[in-house]
């Protein structure tokens, strides 16, 4: 990573991330042994030019992982590209089209890798819902505000596929329960492909459920996915109240090994934005960095 010449102020503010970043213990990854994974929503990601700042901080954060799945990037990918130029040349990005109408939020999702760690396999595309036949036309039997994107990758001895979500918010919490009740669903028929690339896939993103009770959570682990055992002992959320479940890393659980017994959120907010963004409002301080916080976990690749 190479953060270039700073501002003292920038300089100063690093130096707090950094302290705020240990404090969440996210171990040091082993090449082909294990592997850092984290998903993040990223506050309309693009939509205004971040400062320079925000720009330093988030390349500071995606920088303590190895794979990282974005939520709420925008259409214009500028930023996401000076983020790149600091993580420095090994990084790369497979990132989905963005939808123009008002469900679509002009939103993309995206991976974000560090090429040394974990290879980008050939499968990136959007999630295709079966079809009926309807007169003529072969129509979905259902659909998502926002098409949920998959990549396809191998660390170590590990293949795996990656599916990233952002389930629509909605009016009221019934309104997303259609959604993901049907990515459940899919996911449980991509597995039982006998052409599926592989069977070892990880769901993620933000589900906007805020809570692990409740008929939500219920439709997201309705055919099998689930929290991995790292992650179930979490006693908060990934809000920066740390209240609300909204953000998810799902699997399933026939490889138990494939786990470690690390991961947890990484906290850059810590109740105060002051540090890093002096003067800046807790809502400003959102649009700079987010209003989620990274949720992360390690996973063993050094497997059979």
């Amino acid at each position: 990573m190479f953060h270039g010449n700073l501002t003292l102020e920038i300089a100063s503010g690093l130096k707090v991330l950094r302290d705020r970043i240990a404090a969440a213990q996210v171990p040091s990854s082993k090449l082909d042994e294990t592997l850092n994974i984290a998903t993040w929503n990223i506050r309309e990601f693009g939509k205004v030019r971040r400062s320079e700042a925000a720009i330093h901080y988030i390349a500071e954060i995606i920088g303590q992982f190895d794979l990282v799945s974005l939520t709420e990037l925008r259409d214009d990918l500028g930023d996401l590209g000076r983020v790149l130029k600091i993580l420095g040349p090994y990084w790369r990005v497979i990132y989905s089209d963005m939808i123009p109408d008002p469900g679509g939020n002009r939103e993309r999702l995206a991976f974000v890798y560090d090429h040394r760690a974990v290879t980008f396999t050939g499968l990136a595309a959007s999630v295709n819902p079966p079809r009926k036949k309807t007169g003529s036309e072969y129509v979905p039997e259902f659909t998502w505000w926002r098409m949920p994107y998959m990549a396809s990758f191998s660390a170590g001895n590990f293949d795996f596929v990656v599916i990233v979500a952002h389930i629509r918010w909605g009016d009221k919490q019934a309104d997303r329960l259609p959604e993901i009740r049907s990515l459940a669903e899919w996911v449980d028929l991509k597995r039982q492909q006998n052409t599926a690339e592989d069977k070892d896939i990880l769901v993620m993103g933000d589900f906007n459920i805020p809570s692990r009770k409740g008929a939500l959570f219920e439709a997201m682990t309705s055919k099998g996915l689930s929290i991995p055992k790292a992650l179930q002992k979490l006693e908060f959320g990934s809000d920066l109240a740390k209240g609300k479940r909204y953000d998810q890393i799902l699997h399933y659980p026939t490889y138990p090994d494939n786990f470690t017994n690390l991961g947890g959120v990484l906290d850059f907010y810590q109740g105060d934005s002051e540090p890093l963004f002096p003067g800046l409002t807790k809502t400003k301080f959102t649009y700079q960095l987010s209003d989620h916080l990274p949720l992360w976990m390690q996973m063993n690749t050094d497997i059979d």
